[in-house]
C-alpha cells in the first residue's frame, strides 16, 4: 500500500513539475490522467500528501501548482483541546491550524505558516512551517512536587504541557504554591518544557493568591517604580492661584459628581441649566495632562499601563492613588482643574453650540447612582417618601432638567440607529478574605444612563471639532460588521420569521437596532441579540476617523476618562496645545508619528484588561458555584456546541451541560439551527430555551462550571 501510495505521488509530482504542466483543479487532473470518478478520492489523498510536505500548493481557485504556498507570519494561539489558531494582523479572520499541522508551535509563538485550505464561506485552513520567535515566556500555574523534581501545571488552559522544573530550580516552591516560572526550554514532540520558579505568589488556598495569579498571568505590573511614586508625590501639590491662571473658572456654577459608591477616581462632574428654551450641558473632565507631563516618567508608566484595570477584589489603577484618588479626583467642596465641554442642546437633541475650555471647578455634591435613581423615582411619584429629595433639595430641579434631557439624547440616538445590548454585567459581593457572599446582575439604572448619554455626547462633540480642524487626533472607532457573519446571522434569524436587510453587501446600525426591537421579549430574545453581538466587530482606537458602528455615530472618541485610559489622556494634551495656539507644523509631526503607537498600544492593554476581568469574574463564579453543588436552578441556554450546551442563570453565572452528561439520549448538534437533538426521543435543546439545572462541579484549577439538565426541560421551552 505504501509503496503504490509512494509511487502515485511521484508520478503526480513529475506530472506537475513537467513544463507543459498548466495548473489545474483536481477534476482536470483526473481527466487528463484517465482517472476515474470512483478514485477521485485516492487523487485527493496523494495531492493532499504532497501540499502537506510543501512541495505543491492549491491556489485560491482549487488550482494545483509546484512550489511551496505563500508563507504568511501570525501569532499563535492554542486551544486546550489540541488544535489551534493563527491570529494574523489586520485580518478579522483567524486560520484554523489542526493538531497535526501546529509544528510544535507553542502559545504565542510567532510562527510563519501556510494556507492549506480556503474553502468557501468557512474558516480557512493552515499548516505552521516555521517558529519565528516565542511570545510566552513566563507561565503562572500550581507547583507539584515528585521526588527529586517538580513540575507545574500551567492556569492558562491554552499551555498545553505541565513545565518540568529540574531540582535547584523550584526557589523553595512547596506543592500547592501558586509560582511564576520563567521557561528555559519549550519542549517538543515527546518532552515537556523545562523552566525555573522566579516567584512564589502564595499558597493556593492563601485569601488574594487566586486574582494575583491572574495579575501575573496577564504580566500587569502592580507595583508603581519608585521614581514614579517620587514623581507623584511632587505634582499632586494641592490648586494654586498660578495654576488658575487664565482658565474659565466654573466655581459658582452648580454641579455634581454621579458615580457609583464604591468609586474614588472621580473623572468627570456635569453642570446643567435651562437658558432660552435651550440646554447647556457641561462635562467637565479632570485636567489630568497638568499632572503627567508628556515623556515624564509618569506618562511613560501610564502608557505602559493604558488602561486602570477593575478586578473583583481591588484595582490596578494606570496612575499611582495620590494623582488618581488626590489631587486628579474631582472631590466635592476641592478647587480642581478641569478641561470642560460646554454644549447648547436643543429640544431636539442637536448640539447648536459648544465650547472646550481649560477650566476651575468646584463640585457642590458627590452624588451616587443609586442616590439619583431614587431622586428621580421619587419625583415621579409623589406617594412614595421624599427622602433623597428632601436630602438634596437643592440639586433636584437640576437633576429633573437632566432626566429631561437624557431621553431626548437617547431618542435621539434611537432614531439614527444606535445598537444597545443590554446585557447585564455581573456584581460581585466579596468577604473580607475574597469569598464571593453574593453574585447578581448589575442593573443600569436611570442615574447610569443618563451619565452615560452626557459621556457619549461629550465625546461626539468633541471628536466632531477635531476631525473639522484637521489636526492629528485618537479617535474611538467601530468597524462595519463582518459580511459573511451578517449573512449567517441573516440566514439564521430567517427560521425565526426575522429578517435583516443588507443593501449593497453593507448592513446598516439602523437595521441591527430594528431587529433587537423588534425581538424584545420573546423567547428568542437572549439568542438573537448574542448571536448579533458576535457578527459585530471589535471597537479600538485608531488615529483615523472610521466612525463607530455601533453608536451609529459619524465621529467619536473617548475624552471622559484620562485618569484611567490612556487614549484620554493623549487627546486632552492636544486639546490643550491647541486651545493654547501651540500647535505648529513641528507639534503636528510630532502628534502624526506617535499616534499610531498609541493607538495599538492601548487596544492592546484594554483587550489584556478585559480578558483578565473576565478571568477574575470566571473565578469568583466558580467559587461561588463550589459552595452550591447539587442545588438546582433555572436557567436559559446561551450557548449550543457540538459538545454541549451552555446555560446561563439570571445572576449571570454560565456553565455546561456536556454531552456526556446528557444520559437520556444521544445528542446530534445542528450546527446551522444552534440546537441539539435527541435521536430517539427527537428532545431538543435550542438557544434561548429555559431549562432547570443542577450544578455537579465547579473546577477552580479550570475556571468550568458543570450543569446536568434536571426535571422536564420541554415545560421550560420559552
Amino acid at each position: 500500500m505504501d509503496q503504490t501510495f509512494e509511487k502515485r505521488k511521484k508520478v503526480l509530482y513529475d506530472f506537475i513539475c513537467d513544463d507543459f504542466y498548466i495548473p489545474m483543479k483536481i477534476k482536470e487532473i483526473a481527466i487528463v490522467l484517465q482517472i476515474p470518478k470512483e478514485q477521485r478520492g485516492e487523487l485527493k489523498e496523494v495531492l493532499d500528501a504532497l501540499e502537506a510536505e510543501g512541495k505543491i500548493y492549491v491556489s485560491k481557485k482549487g488550482k494545483y501548482a509546484k512550489g511551496q504556498a505563500k508563507r504568511l507570519t501570525g501569532t499563535f494561539q492554542a486551544n486546550a483541546r489540541g488544535f489551534g489558531f493563527v491570529l494574523q494582523e489586520g485580518e478579522d479572520e483567524d486560520v484554523f491550524i489542526s493538531e497535526d499541522n501546529i509544528g510544535g508551535a507553542f502559545q504565542g509563538d510567532e510562527v510563519e505558516f501556510i494556507i492549506t485550505k480556503s474553502p468557501d464561506g468557512k474558516r480557512k485552513e493552515g499548516k505552521i512551517v516555521r517558529i519565528l520567535s516565542h511570545g510566552t515566556t513566563k507561565i503562572v500555574g500550581l507547583y507539584e512536587k515528585c521526588k527529586n523534581f517538580g513540575f507545574v501545571r500551567p492556569d492558562n488552559q491554552r499551555v498545553l504541557k505541565d513545565i518540568y522544573i529540574p531540582e535547584g530550580k523550584e526557589k523553595g516552591a512547596m506543592t500547592g504554591h501558586k509560582v511564576v516560572v520563567e521557561l528555559m526550554s519549550y519542549g517538543g514532540q515527546d518532552m515537556k518544557p523545562e523552566g525555573k520558579v522566579i516567584e512564589i505568589i502564595g499558597h493556593i488556598n492563601d485569601p488574594g493568591t487566586d486574582i494575583m495569579s491572574i495579575v501575573k498571568g496577564y504580566d500587569l505590573p502592580v507595583e508603581f517604580p519608585e521614581r514614579v511614586m517620587n514623581q507623584a508625590e511632587r505634582v499632586g501639590k494641592e490648586v494654586s492661584e498660578a495654576d488658575m491662571a487664565g482658565r474659565m473658572d466654573l466655581r459658582d456654577w452648580q454641579m455634581v459628581t454621579i458615580d457609583g459608591e464604591d468609586a474614588k477616581d472621580l473623572d468627570d462632574a456635569v453642570s446643567l441649566t435651562l437658558e432660552d428654551g435651550s440646554y447647556k450641558l457641561g462635562v467637565h473632565i479632570a485636567d489630568v495632562t497638568n499632572y503627567v507631563q508628556e515623556k515624564s516618567a509618569l506618562d511613560r508608566e501610564a502608557l505602559k499601563r493604558g488602561t486602570s484595570v477593575y478586578l473583583a477584589d481591588r484595582v490596578i489603577p494606570m496612575l499611582p492613588h495620590v494623582l488618581s484618588n488626590g489631587i486628579c479626583s474631582l472631590n466635592a467642596g476641592e478647587d480642581r482643574l478641569a478641561l470642560s465641554c460646554i454644549m447648547t442642546i436643543n429640544q431636539k437633541g442637536e448640539v447648536i453650540d459648544h465650547v472646550i475650555a481649560e477650566t476651575v471647578i468646584k463640585v457642590d455634591e458627590r452624588m451616587s447612582y443609586t442616590s439619583v435613581a431614587e431622586i428621580l423615582k421619587e419625583q415621579a411619584d409623589d406617594k412614595l417618601p421624599q427622602t433623597e429629595s428632601e436630602k438634596y433639595s437643592t440639586l433636584v430641579p437640576m437633576f429633573m432638567k437632566m432626566a429631561e434631557l437624557s431621553g431626548i439624547l437617547r431618542e435621539k440616538r434611537r432614531k439614527r440607529g444606535s445598537i444597545d445590548f443590554d446585557f447585564p454585567e455581573t456584581k460581585m459581593v466579596l468577604d473580607e478574605n475574597g469569598r464571593p457572599i453574593d453574585i447578581k446582575p448589575y442593573d443600569r439604572n436611570a442615574a447610569t444612563k443618563m451619565i452615560e448619554d452626557f459621556m457619549l455626547m461629550a465625546n461626539e462633540t468633541v471628536a466632531e471639532e477635531y476631525y473639522w480642524r484637521e489636526l492629528p487626533f485618537l479617535y474611538r472607532t467601530h468597524e462595519q460588521p463582518d459580511e459573511e457573519k451578517i449573512k449567517k446571522l441573516s440566514l439564521f434569524i430567517n427560521n425565526f420569521g426575522y429578517h435583516i436587510h443588507v443593501g449593497n453587501s453593507e448592513v446598516k446600525p439602523k437595521e441591527v437596532q430594528k431587529l433587537l426591537g423588534k425581538v424584545e421579549g420573546t423567547p428568542q430574545e437572549a439568542l438573537i441579540s448574542r448571536l448579533a453581538l458576535r457578527s459585530m466587530k471589535q471597537a479600538k482606537y485608531t488615529p483615523e476617523n472610521t466612525g463607530h458602528f455601533g453608536l451609529a455615530a459619524k465621529y467619536y472618541t473617548h475624552f471622559t476618562s484620562p485618569i484611567r485610559r490612556y487614549p484620554d489622556l493623549q487627546i486632552h494634551r492636544i486639546i490643550k496645545e491647541n486651545l493654547r495656539g501651540r500647535m505648529n507644523e513641528d507639534r503636528i509631526g510630532h502628534y502624526e508619528s506617535i499616534l499610531p503607537g498609541v493607538a495599538a498600544q492601548a487596544s492592546d492593554r484594554e483587550r489584556k484588561a478585559e480578558e483578565a476581568e473576565r478571568e477574575t469574574v470566571k473565578l469568583k463564579k466558580v467559587e461561588y458555584m463550589q459552595d452550591r453543588i447539587g442545588e438546582v436552578f433555572e436557567g436559559v441556554i446561551s450557548g449550543i456546541t457540538k459538545w454541549g450546551a451552555y446555560v446561563e442563570l439570571e445572576n449571570t453565572i454560565e456553565g455546561l451541560v456536556h454531552v456526556t452528561n446528557m444520559r437520556d439520549d444521544h445528542y446530534d448538534y445542528r450546527e446551522d439551527q444552534y440546537e441539539l437533538i435527541g435521536e430517539h426521543t427527537r428532545n431538543v435543546y435550542k438557544l434561548g430555551q429555559k431549562v432547570m439545572v443542577r450544578v455537579l462541579g465547579a473546577d477552580r484549577l479550570q475556571r468550568t462550571i458543570d450543569f446536568e439538565f434536571c426535571g422536564d426541560d420541554q415545560e421550560y421551552d420559552g
